[in-house]
């Protein structure tokens, strides 16, 4: 028998284990090579010879960097060189934009869960929660989303509300007469806003998301600062950004604006300046703004600033009234009302100053934009999301106690059962998420992938949970009018999916593309030393990286035969099991992208079923540690035990089934076998949330239990003679009331004392019989008059059916 295999199996194996962490990984590789050799039976000088010099001719070649470098790193790097995707300016800037997180702990197999638990999320101050729950609750009582349908618009009233309140200020600074909320604050007003209306709620989140204020807050000059802020902050300007256009949308860096710089006059004055040329569409409050941010790309044709002709994507602010400026008309969004439209420009001329940050903004209008879309993304769809999830929650729970079929409510059932627990379960998760990222946010993060998993996986979990949110209460929700609360939500969820990078871009390239480049501990230093050509950075980072796959496979497989067990985490008997299963993930996880990488190179980024669904179990894992992170922060509640149970048992199946989808369709078999065994030694092992689990969330929902109103703590809730949720809150507490009342009855009819038609008089012959007093007739007549309330849909006649919009 001969040495060499085992001795090559043990050298190459230690060696990779062990490179790049300094001179001892020789010792290393010659001690295993020649334990190799004596393990393998063979005793003979000449073998043992042969084991020594061929572990001491690797150790020194792998184990010694001067030599490495010479000799080994030269042709890996021309190799890795070969097979990278090539990356445009604008390309790598979107990769490189904003900050890494959280998530750089999940990509790093080994995540410090105490990290996690330590960091405090930036609290309300008092006068945040002061403007929540005064002008944001004064504002919601002015609207009537059923009136915004009609009118096409939110009122007068309203817009002058929000002016005078500086709702369109809430990320200026309080120096420039803004309000300067936290990112935490501008969620929790989007959320209650977006609750009663979605036209309302999305008329205040884009003036404080990626637009002119937030723009010229970071990069605006002092003169831009201190004209358009105080302006913005008051009203007095409402502020439109156009980026998106008709051959430029998810691409939105190929956009063909253009900005041709030349002298002309302006205000009677010879300046030097540009005449742009646009065409923009899906621009929202464009209809109504009084300034347009512009995103364009500026040429320098004629030289008149020095350098090249392309100076690149550019910003600048462009009031509204200037000549050649189309602007005024609008689309409608799935018939919600707010103020979206198009916007073109044909020659239209304004100074260099007009450029955000002036001309040192010239050509940086790209990487503004992506580190602004890292903050702003975390904030205006989450909290949208989170409304409707909120909303969802509260009146389902309300709905599905005071509906009855076959004499019993509707909640009872197994199939509405099933549903609230869906709903119930991510509404619990989805505020999770969304308060851990405004967090990260208030920390002075930019945190460009988690942002990117909240706006999809948020806006997603809204789209499947409106829906069941729609199937339970049925017809109540599918005729539309004053009363129903849900349709013009279900309606307006594609605009969520949609804007601010449509979900399957987000998921299929940036999530996991701009992550696994971001928050990979080598992948970056790997690129950067191959386009700086710099080796030893190279060296040092490939084989780095090696040394990180072959400890994340040990620890992977280690961790999925003991159940994660050898890993340590905190939490209590509740929770440790969930930190143990997705720090077994989160190696599996590291294990299997580096298998993708290194096995596919640059094709990964073509292929976006596997890039897809390796973002899925990065923001499954993402999810889940929020959900963790908010049952600590809320001192681990008895009564959001199984909400938490229910959001961590979803996302570990999703995760490992994300995972598995990768390894079955990785084209390089023999690898994907190998990391299958590795990673899933004893095959799958999680299972979706189980029944008696989703029974117990559902049921925290229902019979007016605290849960619901937990879980919907974020939204507006009218007062209780208003259409809508407010006659469902009054039917709710009527209803329970009335319950022993209506038992007393059921048992007179189960007994034979009364007969059980015609239903309309039941409670007046259980009245006459005696078998409830005339107080509680009155009770339970005025709980059944409440219920037929919120089971009625409206009904029109011709003229005015006719004369519906929206």
């Amino acid at each position: 028998m001969t040495p060499i295999l085992p001795i090559l199996a043990a050298v190459l194996f230690s060696g990779l284990l062990y490179i790049g962490r300094g001179y001892w990984a020789w010792v290393s590789v010659l001690a295993v090579g020649l334990g190799a050799w004596a393990l393998s039976g063979v005793d003979t000088p000449v073998a043992f010879a042969a084991a020594a010099i061929a572990a001491l001719v690797l150790a020194l070649l792998f184990g010694v960097p001067a030599i490495r470098r010479r000799l080994i790193t030269p042709p890996i790097m021309g190799l890795v060189r070969s097979i990278l995707p090539r990356m445009g300016e604008t390309e790598r800037i979107a990769l490189e934009a904003g900050t890494v997180w959280w998530d750089g702990e999940l990509f790093s197999g080994n995540p410090d869960w105490r990290w996690l638990l330590d960091f405090k999320p930036k609290p309300l101050t008092e006068r945040e929660r002061a403007f929540l729950d005064g002008p944001v609750e004064e504002l919601c009582r002015m609207i009537d989303d059923w009136r915004i349908a009609q009118d096409r618009d939110l009122s007068p009233e309203a817009w002058d509300f929000m002016k005078r309140e500086r709702f369109f200020g809430m990320i200026v600074p309080e120096e420039y007469g803004g309000l300067g909320f936290s990112a935490i604050a501008n969620s929790a007003v989007v959320v209650k806003i977006s609750s009663r209306s979605v036209a309302a709620g999305c008329t205040v989140m884009v003036p404080n998301s990626l637009g002119p204020a937030e723009l010229i807050l970071h990069y605006g000059t002092k003169a831009q600062k201190d004209h358009y802020l105080g302006r913005l902050a008051r009203g007095e300007e409402v502020p439109c950004f156009a980026l998106t256009e008709p051959h430029a949308g998810s691409d939105a860096a190929s956009g063909r604006a253009t900005g041709v710089v030349c002298l002309g006059t302006f205000d009677g004055e010879e300046v030097t300046g540009i005449r742009l040329n646009w065409q923009k569409r899906y621009i929202t409050l464009a209809p109504v703004a009084t300034v347009i941010g512009l995103s364009f790309r500026l040429l320098d044709p004629d030289g008149l600033l020095g350098g090249e002709v392309d100076r690149g994507i550019t910003c600048a602010l462009i009031p509204r009234d200037l000549p050649g400026i189309g602007i005024g008309d609008r689309h409608d969004p799935m018939g919600v009302a707010f103020q979206n439209g198009p916007t073109t420009g044909t020659d239209v001329f304004v100074p260099l100053d007009f450029i955000i940050g002036g001309v040192d903004g010239i050509g940086q209008g790209w990487r503004m934009l992506m580190d602004c879309l890292a903050v702003g993304r975390a904030i205006s769809l989450p909290a949208l999301s989170v409304a409707a999830i909120e909303l969802a929650a509260r009146t389902t729970g309300a709905y599905a106690t005071v509906r009855e079929q076959f004499s019993m409510p509707i909640g009872r059932f197994e199939g509405i059962e099933e549903a609230l627990a869906r709903i119930g379960g991510h509404a619990y998760m989805m505020n999770a998420a969304r308060v851990l990222t405004c967090g990260a946010v208030d920390a002075g993060e930019k945190p460009a992938v988690p942002s990117a998993i909240v706006k999809a996986y948020l806006t997603e979990s809204m789209r499947a949970c409106v829906a069941d949110a729609m199937d339970i209460l049925a017809g109540a929700a599918v005729c539309r009018g004053p009363g129903n609360n849900l349709s013009r939500i279900y309606t307006a969820v594609p605009i969520g999916i949609t804007v601010e990078g449509a979900n399957i871009l987000t998921r299929s390239l940036i999530i996991f593309g701009q992550g696994s480049i971001r928050c990979h501990p080598f992948v970056q230093d790997e690129m950067r030393a191959i386009a700086e050509n710099d080796l030893g950075r190279f060296d040092a980072a490939f084989f780095g990286h090696l040394g990180f796959v072959f400890s994340n496979a040990v620890r992977a497989f280690g961790l999925a035969l003991t159940r994660g067990r050898l890993a340590k985490v905190p939490g209590t008997s509740s929770t440790a099991p969930y930190f143990r299963a997705l720090t077994r993930l989160s190696a599996a996880f590291a294990l299997i992208t580096d298998t993708a990488l290194g096995t596919m190179g640059g094709a990964l980024k073509r292929r976006e079923k596997i890039s897809g669904r390796l973002a899925d179990a990065l923001a499954w894992m993402y999810i889940a540690s929020a959900a963790l992170k908010r049952f600590h922060d809320d001192g681990h509640p008895g009564s959001d035990l199984p909400f938490l149970r229910w959001s961590c048992d979803l996302a570990l199946y999703n995760i490992e089934g994300a995972l598995r989808g990768v390894l079955d369709n990785l084209p390089n078999r023999p690898a994907a076998a190998l990391v299958r065994l590795l990673v899933f030694p004893m095959g799958a092992r999680a299972r979706p949330p189980a029944d008696d689990l989703g029974a117990e969330v559902a049921r925290g929902l229902l019979d007016g239990n605290e849960a619901r109103l937990r879980m919907s703590a974020d939204i507006f809730v009218p007062g209780a003679g208003e259409d809508g949720l407010g006659k469902l809150e009054t039917a709710l507490e009527l209803v329970l009331a009335a319950q022993g009342i209506q038992k007393k009855i059921r048992d007179a009819v189960r007994s034979g004392d009364l007969e059980a038609t015609p239903a309309d008089t039941i409670a007046e012959r259980a009245a006459a019989k005696g078998i409830v007093t005339a107080d509680e007739r009155r009770q339970t007549e005025e709980a059944e008059k409440a219920r037929d309330a919120v089971i009625e849909v409206a009904a029109y006649d011709t003229d005015t059916y006719d004369s519906l919009k929206g």
